[in-house]
């Protein structure tokens, strides 16, 4: 009942609401591509800009309260997605093999690439953390139960958690509807790309890419939600399994040489 007597955070979410909805869809061409900007986005960052603690436009207990009430509304949205997925199981069966690897570029793509990237920049175990997965909620568990949470490498990963919760999904709505103006990807690749496991992120991208592609908002959504989950599901184990203990060998195998680099590249 607290989270309905809190009037002055219900009028913002709906001041918010309404400024989004009153800018609407707003694209920029960039010669390669283009930027798709709409409500969710613009709504994101206003939520960001008010919770500055710095502006005092918001107190601490309001901003929890703001969080149960997106965990809520993740609960309403994801329903949704769940009574799409049961009458296109078929589409889903048809793809079922490029859902599943599609999950192999979530964890390839931030060991191969992030991991030198970190050690390069200066980190040192922080970046087994932070370069292992994505690092939702069932990383930081994983990184947690395996090192310790206030271990350099849960200190890594709740970094990524952090910097992913704030900027993750302003991100990934451009980056997606950057990527679908340019006519390279299918829309449904595009969709199965946008299921990270988070579900901010993939409501954010898949958003971006209905914008794109409004001929296949529906099939976006689909494709989206059921990478989501199999991102959620499968990408648990293949952190547990393969992606933490390959990620932990990388580094042993990297840093030397790789922190040498940098070394020598300051003096």
């Amino acid at each position: 009942m607290s989270l309905l007597k809190d009037w002055k955070l219900h009028i913002i979410v709906l001041f918010f609401v309404l400024i989004g909805e009153a800018i609407g869809v707003k694209q920029f061409n960039l010669g390669v591509g283009t930027v798709a900007l709409f409500p969710m986005l613009y709504v994101l960052i206003m939520g960001g800009i008010v919770s500055f603690p710095k502006l005092k436009l918001m107190n601490e207990t309001q901003m929890k309260r703001a969080a149960g009430i997106l965990g809520i509304s993740f609960l309403l949205f994801v329903a949704k997605l769940g009574s799409m997925l049961g009458p296109s199981l078929p589409k889903i069966f048809d793809a079922g093999v490029s859902l599943a690897v599609q999950e192999v570029g979530h964890v390839l793509g931030t060991i191969i690439i992030g991991l030198p990237i970190a050690l390069l920049i200066g980190m040192k175990r922080e970046a087994i953390g932070a370069t292992f997965s994505i690092d939702r909620e069932p990383n930081l568990a994983i990184i947690s139960e395996k090192y310790g949470a206030d271990s350099p490498e849960g200190r890594g990963a709740l970094g990524v958690y952090i910097c992913g919760t704030v900027f993750g999904a302003i991100y990934l709505a451009i980056l997606a509807g950057f990527l679908g103006s340019l006519g390279i990807f299918h829309p449904i690749s595009l969709a199965m790309g946008a299921g990270v496991g988070s579900g901010s992120m993939m409501a954010a991208a898949s958003g971006a890419l209905a914008v794109t592609f409004p001929n296949d908002a529906e099939d976006i959504a689909l494709f989206a939600a059921a990478a989501n989950l199999i991102s959620t599901i499968l990408g648990t184990y293949l952190c547990v399994f393969f992606s933490l203990p390959v990620t932990a060998r990388l580094y042993e195998w990297l840093e030397p040489k790789i922190g040498r680099l940098r070394k020598e590249a300051a003096k």
